[in-house]
């Protein structure tokens, strides 16, 4: 489906909370199911100019939250390369957690479609690869499974789940999110031909080692796999960790711009 994109559509789904005009490279961040851009503004301060990090704010949550929810992987997808065909002035690097790996690794599917440059380099966390399917049911559970999901996968905002008034504004958005990934359906005809990172925690429930590592047939690209201490989550509690290694895989892409 062709979206149509114009400044108004762009501020609607970008989040620049450190605007870095000079920076040689972009990072895009898209965030997991129910997440929203918010949760990348420790990433965006920690990078300051050297990157610029723009952070994807998806329709049904925060500022947003009078849109209605997106079901479609498909659907968010066509929004968001929409925005980010333009973004041609400098490499630009797409970062997905969860929900949001799936979505960076379509978006640049429609790049390659498109005919435009592949991503720098691809990140993907905390999600396993597409051709690994598991049957998931958690969209149609009662509120009160959704919640119990939400809990045992841990993360931020952990408050908010025992508040019923914030539970009934941001419930909705997060039945979406995950309808629209676990009825998510890969191409096994296409692949990407960029660098493809991969990120995942060593007591995640919902993907192990060997369905991360499974990402390095997706692309004819270099991949590679770094595995961290923790669960879903792990990105939180190493964040440190996780922004050395983008910084040093994002410092080969700012070499050869300037090379």
């Amino acid at each position: 489906m062709a979206v149509k994109s114009s400044p108004e559509h762009f501020q609607k789904w970008v989040r620049t909370f450190h605007p870095a005009p000079g920076a040689t490279v972009r990072l895009v961040c898209l965030p997991h199911a129910g997440g929203s851009a918010s949760f990348f503004f420790p990433l965006a301060r920690a990078f300051g100019a050297d990157v610029e990090v723009m952070a994807v704010q998806y329709p049904g949550r925060q500022d947003r939250r009078h849109e209605p929810a997106i079901d479609s992987v498909g659907a968010y997808a066509d929004e968001i390369f929409a925005v980010l065909r333009h973004l041609d002035d400098r490499p630009l690097a797409l970062f997905g957690h969860s929900m949001g790996a799936v979505l960076g690794y379509e978006v640049a599917l429609r790049l390659a479609r498109a005919g435009l440059p592949a991503p720098a380099r691809l990140f993907v966390s905390g999600r396993r690869a597409p051709s690994r399917h598991r049957d998931e049911s958690v969209h149609r559970s009662p509120d009160a499974q959704i919640v119990a999901e939400l809990r045992r996968l841990g993360g931020p905002h952990q408050g908010m789940l025992a508040d019923p008034e914030v539970l009934a504004l941001v419930l909705p958005a997060i039945r979406s999110d995950y309808r629209a990934i676990e009825q998510y359906r890969h191409d096994p005809a296409e692949r990407l031909d960029c660098p493809v990172t991969v990120l995942v925690g060593d007591d995640d429930p919902r993907v192990t080692v060997d369905e991360a590592r499974a990402w390095a047939q997706h692309t004819t690209g270099p991949a590679e796999l770094k595995v961290f201490p923790g669960g879903h989550f792990y990105l939180v509690e190493r964040a440190a960790a996780v922004i050395d290694l983008l910084a040093r895989r994002l410092s080969t892409v700012q070499a050869r711009t300037r090379g």
